[in-house]
């Protein structure tokens, strides 16, 4: 749909694209172990090639002088440094390795994007277009699964749009991802209009995506967008042309979308899937050409029959006057509801605060729901704050540490919020760390935007605007990240981390049209050393970081070896595969499990008690080893009231597990002689 800019910028805006596309379809939600390393060690890898040669190489043309943004990349280093050292006191010490190689990945990102700042400075738009790019083969797969159910979504069972996630709220943000950016080209003066005009179809498409994956969290973080948007930047006439015209002819398709049983109701037969989106198909076609018509047509007019300065003041008192009727009809709305304002408010409050709420259901009634199961997690992730307040229970350790508070018997990894995940995980040190990130961006930010009170009068020149949008990218982010689980899903938070390494690199405004004018320095004939020694030392970085990620998944491929030999019938062979397993994931309980289990099988139960015994001391809040100990006490050496007490410990661990209370009934039988 966007044509990639010519030259040096089509090779970044092609790397862009496939390096958020790849994070998103490899990684998926993030929650598999070996895709998701292997997307970290080529950010990893990647970042650090980038930084490596930005620090080796002099300034380009337009580029700044100085090292703009590198307080903000301390800020972050430091919560990459914290997440890592959290491996010393988590009592999940596996899981805060991967939660470190996650942020050190992402960190890589944050500098490659600063890298390329000093690599190609005039290249924002190729930025831009690489993320209008992934993010419509993002959305686009998605639709086809609708459009497409039978070779592309066969055996799906839910309604809302999954692929490539498998998590409908990172789908729904992916759209909003893109909408951002097509804000700046749909109404930027600069560009032909020709081009600028694809930016409507391209949002029609991406509005339909967000609104079939049901996503709260992403209409929330877009109207937190827009708002932005609308505030800062001076095309607020061009931006509500576009977004009329595309809500004109988006909204009806939408509609008729949610009417369709084949669309929105979970484990519809596949004929009926088949039939509906064989007409979805044929509306997104005639969107697409609807909407580029318009997109030509409006472009024409703007630039044979520009509107007058009379027209335009008129035009923005009107647009004024209608936002300003939104919250009074909204006002009106809720006096008219049963209980007036004051019970709607209650009512809605108390829905979405209840921990005991029941969630809406898989259909488009949800986007008007306040009740949420969030209010679950978020509350079990206080209690785990509670109990370890100041350094958290270690990165990622909340999936485990929540089992002892939780109240039903629901599977889940994250806590569906930054804010209640790192209190849970790092504690109040944890989120002040985030917070002077969050600080050190909206400084860079601010000073990048030119929104200081000094930067007053400087003309919105095409990078500035293209600037707002890649600030908004990380801030719709950041949004959505605050209610939800993305930020461990790296096709979501990877073209957020590019935009922050960016605008921390380009540096104020003033710095940036200065620069565009000054001439370089002379190169000097003898290149100084520092930064080669810097180049070198970001490099190793890389590398070490790399190799410490990709171990866990080393660990893995050796206890599927070392179950391959046990089914061959060579026990020992298997013990010692597992026991290499373990050396090169020492912190990861699964190894310990599959010596145990070797062990046992050669009749060596002293020894498998023992190795089950170091699982519980490395992970002694993680209610499995317990179990698996008492189960060994139990049914191998018939010690019933060894086995009553590590099964009464997994019990206090996750008494809503209905094994938990299984175990300990039938060893409190066999100590009772029943």
């Amino acid at each position: 749909m966007v044509p990639l800019p010519v030259g040096g910028g089509f090779w970044l805006a092609a790397t862009v694209t496939v390096v958020v596309a790849l994070s998103a379809f490899i990684a998926s939600g993030g929650s598999r172990l070996v895709p998701t390393t292997e997307v970290e060690v080529g950010l990893m890898l990647g970042g650090a090639l980038a930084t490596a040669v930005a620090a080796a190489t002099p300034p380009r043309p337009g580029a700044p002088q100085r090292l703009h943004g590198i307080w903000m990349l301390v800020a972050f280093a430091l919560l990459a440094l914290m997440t890592t050292l959290s491996i010393a006191w988590s009592l999940t010490p596996g899981t805060s390795l991967e939660e470190s190689s996650r942020t050190l990945s992402y960190l890589a990102v944050a500098c490659g994007g600063w890298a390329l700042v000093r690599l190609a400075p005039g290249r924002w738009d190729a930025l831009l277009a690489g993320l209008i790019v992934s993010s419509l083969a993002i959305s686009g797969w998605a639709l086809a699964t609708k459009v497409f159910p039978g070779p592309f979504a066969p055996d799906e069972l839910y309604a809302r749009l999954r692929p490539p996630f498998d998590y409908w709220n990172s789908v729904g943000l992916a759209a909003v991802l893109g909408i951002v950016p097509l804000l700046w080209l749909g109404a930027r003066r600069s560009g032909h209009a020709a081009i600028n005009a694809l930016a409507w179809p391209a949002i029609g498409l991406l509005t339909v995506c967000m609104m079939l994956s049901y996503s709260r969290g992403a209409l929330l973080a877009i109207a937190v967008g827009l708002a932005l948007w609308l505030a800062i930047v001076p095309l607020r006439l061009r931006t509500f042309t576009m977004l009329g015209c595309v809500l004109a002819v988006t909204v009806p398709i939408v509609a008729w979308a949610f009417a369709q049983d084949g669309l929105t109701l979970d484990g519809p037969p596949l004929p009926l899937r088949e039939h509906a989106g064989l007409e979805f198909g044929a509306l997104l076609v005639l969107l697409v050409a609807a909407l580029l018509v318009a997109g030509l047509a409006v472009g024409f007019l703007a630039d044979h029959h520009p509107p007058g300065t009379r027209l335009r003041a008129r035009a923005s008192r009107v647009l004024a006057m209608a936002l300003l009727l939104v919250p009074v009809v909204a006002v009106i709305a809720l006096a008219n509801a049963p209980g007036g304002i004051g019970g709607q408010v209650s009512k809605a409050w108390k829905q979405a605060t209840n921990p005991q709420a029941t969630g809406p259901d898989n259909s488009p009634s949800r986007l008007t729901a306040t009740s949420s199961v969030r209010s679950r997690y978020w509350s079990e992730a206080l209690d785990v704050h509670a109990a370890y307040p100041w350094l958290g229970g270690g990165a990622g350790a909340y999936a485990t540490l929540r089992l002892r508070y939780r109240t039903a018997p629901l599977q889940v990894q994250h806590a569906h919020g930054y804010v209640v995940q790192t209190l849970a995980d790092l504690g109040w040190i944890g989120l002040a760390v985030s917070l002077l990130a969050l600080l050190a961006f909206l400084v860079a930010a601010q000073r990048a935007l030119g929104l200081r009170p000094r930067d007053r009068g400087v003309p919105w020149d095409a990078e500035r605007v293209g600037m707002a949008a890649i600030v908004l990218v990380v801030v719709v982010f950041g949004v959505h990240s605050t209610i939800d689980w993305t930020w461990f899903a790296p096709g979501n938070a990877v073209p957020a981390m590019l935009c922050v390494g960016w605008v921390a690199g380009r540096g104020p405004l003033r710095a940036r049209l200065q620069a565009a004018q000054a001439p370089l320095p002379p190169e000097p004939e003898l290149r100084p050393v520092a930064p080669l020694v810097a180049a070198a030392a970001i490099a190793l970085v890389g590398l070490l970081s790399a190799w410490a990620a990709w171990q866990p998944v080393r660990s893995l491929h050796a206890e599927n070896a070392a179950y391959a030999r046990l089914a061959e019938g060579q026990p020992a062979q298997a013990q010692t595969i597992a026991e290499v397993a373990h050396r090169r994931d020492p912190l990861a309980l699964a190894p310990l499990f599959d010596v145990a289990t070797m062990q046992q099988a050669q009749g060596n139960v002293a020894g498998a008690q023992q190795t089950l015994a170091r699982a519980v001391k490395l992970e002694p809040a993680n209610p499995e080893p317990w179990r698996r100990l008492g189960e060994l006490q139990l049914d191998v050496e018939h010690d019933a009231k060894a086995a009553l007490a590590s099964f009464q410990a997994a019990y206090y661990l996750d008494p809503v597990n209905s094994q938990s209370v299984t175990d300990v009934v039938l060893a409190s039988r066999a100590v009772n002689g029943g």
